[in-house]
């Protein structure tokens, strides 16, 4: 059977359609364009319908690429959201006060979030869900402890990139600290962390988590000029949550234990 030459021209304008798509590097679409086609005469799609559909394939893989970006530099160290979090478990925990914060209407005005209390009840928990659900509405956010930001810091001044780390941490819409009070900073620690804040300050957010109370800065920072200063400016705009109830993850492990005493005793009953 011989080929048409209205088939040779519909062939040849496939594939200079499906180069021009690759040369403006949109692959996804192009990878679909065959597809595209196909469903687009089995369906009688419209042109317009046609054209819709296949950049909304490129532009859901470009959306996916971007998140998985912002999630790698993230650096979330555990995949939490507010869901995952037993608020019946914890009542020490403002619920309302905490949703309202997963809005994320406090990036907007480059508020600061401080959770407060002792270890086990749930900050790190809460700071990660603020943090996804940040990546997952596009903003850039940056996940590290109170002691990593120290040591990197310290390193980056001995190899004179204190400019680019301090750029690097400032960056982000929302940079979350975890364990600050935790570990012992090192000798110019509350200094770097100081400049970091500094740099943020009513220009982008920060979550805080520590079992430090805000009246033991000075005494937990060995400096309490660095103290006061880093305080005024995570607390000019602030929510902060104090946790004072008993641990959340000890109670989570107690009530596991009580599950499996049950268990057991009733096998034996």
């Amino acid at each position: 059977m011989s080929t048409s030459p209205m088939q040779v021209s519909e062939a040849r304008r496939f594939q200079q359609l499906r180069g021009h798509l690759s040369y403006l590097k949109l692959n996804d679409a192009a990878e679909a364009l065959n597809r595209v086609l196909d469903q687009a005469r089995t369906e009688q799609m419209s042109l317009t319908a046609a054209l819709e559909r296949l950049l909304e394939i490129e532009a859901e893989a470009t959306e996916a690429r971007k998140l998985a970006t912002r999630e790698r530099f993230a650096c979330l160290p555990e995949p939490w959201t507010l869901a995952d979090f037993d608020f019946a478990a914890q009542p020490g925990v403002d619920e309302k006060l905490t949703r309202d914060l997963a809005t994320l209407r406090f990036l907007d005005d480059a508020s600061n979030v401080l959770f407060v209390g002792p270890p086990g009840v749930g900050k790190t928990m809460l700071s990660v869900a603020l943090g996804r659900a940040a990546v997952d509405a596009g903003h850039r956010v940056c996940f590290t402890t109170a002691a990593e930001l120290a040591a990197k810091c310290h390193k980056a001044a001995l190899e004179g990139r204190w400019k680019t780390c301090m750029c690097f941490f400032a960056g982000p819409k929302l940079l979350i600290i975890d364990e600050l009070g935790y570990l012992p900073l090192p000798e110019d620690g509350a200094s770097a962390l100081f400049q970091v804040i500094n740099q943020k300050y009513l220009k982008s957010s920060t979550i805080l988590t520590t079992n430090v109370g805000i009246a033991d800065w000075a005494g937990a920072f060995g400096d309490a000029t660095v103290a006061a200063a880093m305080l005024d400016r995570l607390l000019h705009r602030a929510t902060v949550a104090g946790i004072d109830r008993p641990s959340y993850r000890l109670r989570g492990h107690q009530n596991q234990a009580d599950a499996m005493r049950k268990g057991v005793n009733a096998r034996v009953s």
